[in-house]
């Protein structure tokens, strides 16, 4: 009796061909799983990192005060007499014996005058403040009292007006204003430190009146 093998067809689908379609997706599933973390990265690196600190804003100073960062010059007039620190960068003009540094509303006004007699509070309150009031629109005085620098005793006027109308808008600014006067051996130099009201420009002139000088 002669036997011949057969194979089922059944079975040829079942054990044959279903193992090699499994392998044939797997390798599709990784070579698409490539292609999507390429094109993942290429994206994220266009893209501009979030974290990155903004740039620090610049300070300003309120409308008024002189900056904290202010650099100073010397100030000496012809023949030396006396030195006093100076913003820098500030216009300047002169008249006279007079000198006067300007930033918009700031100034620094410097004047050298013979004086027989050292100022007191009492005469600054019965002569210099009428010629104030005189000079000077709508002056309210705030004090009157005798200050220490390192250059000595000074006396030191307090008071308010207002300035020049500005010439497009005409309208005038309150001003503040502090007016030294040191006196030695007959001379006596008026400093006049004005700036808009409500400024805080405490350190700033504390800086210039404290840096005075008599060099003769």
């Amino acid at each position: 009796m002669r036997l011949t093998r057969q194979r089922s067809a059944g079975a040829g689908r079942g054990v044959h061909w279903k193992p090699a379609r499994a392998a044939e997706a797997s390798r599709w599933a990784a070579v698409l799983g490539l292609v999507v973390a390429s094109l993942l990265g290429a994206c994220s690196g266009g893209k501009t990192s979030s974290t990155q600190p903004s740039a620090k804003p610049k300070e300003v100073s309120p409308s008024g005060d002189i900056p904290d960062t202010q650099a100073y010059l010397s100030f000496v007039p012809a023949g030396g007499a006396f030195s006093v620190k100076v913003p820098e960068g500030w216009a300047r003009s002169e008249s006279g014996s007079t000198t006067r540094f300007t930033d918009k509303l700031n100034s620094v006004r410097i004047e050298a005058r013979p004086a027989p007699s050292a100022p007191t509070t009492d005469s600054a309150t019965k002569d210099e403040v009428p010629a104030i009031k005189a000079s000077e629109p709508h002056v309210a005085v705030d004090g009157v009292s005798e200050v220490s620098r390192p250059a000595g005793a000074a006396v030191l006027v307090k008071y308010h007006a207002d300035a020049k109308p500005d010439p497009v808008t005409g309208k005038s600014s309150r001003l503040a204003v502090e007016r030294y006067e040191f006196w030695r051996t007959g001379r006596e130099v008026v400093l006049t430190l004005s700036g808009p009201a409500g400024s805080d420009n405490i350190d700033p002139w504390k800086v210039i009146t404290t840096s005075f000088r008599w060099n003769s």
